[in-house]
Formats: C-alpha cells, structure tokens, sequence
C-alpha cells in the first residue's frame, strides 16, 4: 500500500463518534435472565448542500468517514478536495434520527438526475445505489497482485484475534483492509455496505492508495456491489468469511479480481482469478473445516 502526501485541502469533519452498545436484560435457554450487549443502531439521513439524498442505518463508529465514502463510492463526489466539510449532529434529525450535513465547495452538477434513479440491491443496512453501478466496470484497472495461502492464513488469524463489536454483541458486519501482513484499518457497521464505505472514506482522507499488496476482507456475502466497491478503491483480492452471489461471481470474473470466499480457521473456497492464488495445500493439513452458510 502505498502512502502518498496529503491534498493540500481537506475537508473539515466532526467527531460525532456514538455508543457502538448498549445494555439490555434477556433470558437465556436456562430461563435465567442475564445483561447482554446489543449493537446500538441507528439512522443517519445524509443531506448534501441541504438535498436530503439518503438515510443510513449505522453504528455510528465513524459517521464522518461513512458519508465521504458513500458520497464516493455512489460516484457523487469525484475528489476529497470538493467537500468542503461534513457536521453530523446525531440530535438534529426527526424520530431519533441523526443528521450529516454535507457542504461541498462548488456544489455537484446535476445532482438531481444523478440521484434520481436508485436500485435496491440486496446490501444490508444500506444497500441503495445511485445510477448504473456497472457504467464504469469496463474503465478499472487492477493491480497484478496476488495473495499466497501462507499469507491468507495470516490474515485469517489477525482478524481472529481482533477485538470487535461482533464478539460482545454479535449483529454486525466487519471489513478490513490490509497492506501485506499489516491491517491498515477495521470497521464494523450494521451493513457490510456501511463499512466498506467507511474504509473508502479513511482512504481518501489518509491518501491511501490500493497496491500489490492490498487485500480487502469482510464478514459479508461477495455481492455484485461489493465487489464492484472494492475494484473502485483499486483492490484485487477480496476475502470473505462468507460466500459470492452469482452476480458477484460475474462481476469479478469480468475484472479478474480474485475473490476467496467461505474462509475460516484453514478452510477456504477461491471463487475467481485463481491465477492470483499461489497455493500450499500442505499448509492444509490438519485444518478444521467450517463452512459459514451465511
């Protein structure tokens, strides 16, 4: 991964981290009642240049860094440098809602139309597009990357001992991004669409920009938008603790991105661009097989 000095203006952003838990009394199989933490969700309607575009379900981790992605990968912001700041106030909004106020610099062209045709796709949490989301499939260059199994097996175990939400409270959706055998940064959200979005944001706003040795994971199914999200942050290898749609499939076959899918302890399924797969089989044996049918 490489690190690259930063735009000369960026945007000012809020620190409107929320409360990842809260605290509720349930009753176990024993019938004995005992205190359990719970995602604390929450509704976050996004308005750009005071246009209400879109309300996101989020933990509200990094609210912030969650709207400069959406506003990127949705393809409605082009650069960093044109957003001029973004004010979440988790207070402002109707029905408990928060509010993330986004100021651009010269406004965007014709946001009208480019907002106005949204698929639903099957993302949880968010999952709305703006636009084609394949209009641009054709224009993405990957890097020639590739992951050994040694190295995924690394990456497997770093996320196992990773501290996380999901582990107090279960509910939620983890992804990662890792430079060799570093991770550079994980997040974890309500939707696997929430935190790519987040990772895309603290992308820009670091000037990270996908290598060779970027690797892209998450605990969510490999669907068309995702893998179509990771392509767009320039990311080759993408890994999952669950598996790929066919659309997914598709999609990553046109861009020969390797996705690797079903992956816990040593088991693991690489779906496409197996050339980018340098395998072991010996580093195998011995490994305990889980198959993840989320």
């Amino acid at each position: 991964m490489s690190f690259v000095s930063l735009p000369s203006v960026l945007p000012y952003l809020t620190q409107a981290q929320a409360e990842l838990t809260r605290q509720i009394e349930a009753v176990n199989e024993h019938g004995v009642s005992e205190q359990v933490s719970i995602p604390a969700e929450r509704a976050l309607t996004v308005y750009v240049d005071k246009r209400e575009i879109v309300t996101l379900m989020t933990l509200g981790a990094h609210p912030e860094l969650l709207v400069l992605g959406y506003l990127r990968n949705q393809r409605l912001v082009g650069d960093v440098s044109e957003v001029e700041s973004v004010t979440v106030d988790w207070d402002a909004g109707e029905d408990g809602a928060g509010v993330a106020a986004v100021k651009t610099r010269r406004g965007i062209a014709d946001i009208e139309a480019r907002t106005e045709k949204r698929v639903v796709t099957t993302g949880c949490g968010q999952g709305s597009v703006f636009g084609d989301l394949m209009g641009e499939i054709d224009t993405l260059k990957l890097p020639d990357a590739c992951i050994s199994q040694a190295r995924l097996y690394g990456l497997l175990n770093a996320i196992r001992l990773q501290e996380s939400t999901y582990k107090s409270a279960g509910s939620v959706h983890g992804c990662a991004l890792f430079s060799g055998e570093q991770m550079q940064i994980f997040v974890e959200d309500v939707g696997r669409h929430n935190a790519i979005d987040t990772i895309a944001g603290w992308m820009w706003m670091h000037s990270v920009v996908a290598s060779v040795d970027s690797i892209f994971y998450t605990t969510g199914r490999l669907t068309s938008e995702m893998v179509m999200k990771s392509a767009q942050m320039g990311v080759a290898v993408v890994v999952s603790r669950s598996g790929i749609t066919q659309m997914g499939y598709d999609v990553a076959m046109r861009l020969q991105l390797c996705t690797i899918g079903r992956a816990t302890n040593k088991h693991f399924l690489c779906y496409t661009a197996r050339e980018r797969l340098q395998l072991d089989p010996a580093l195998a044996q011995g490994g305990v097989h889980k198959v993840n049918h989320a």
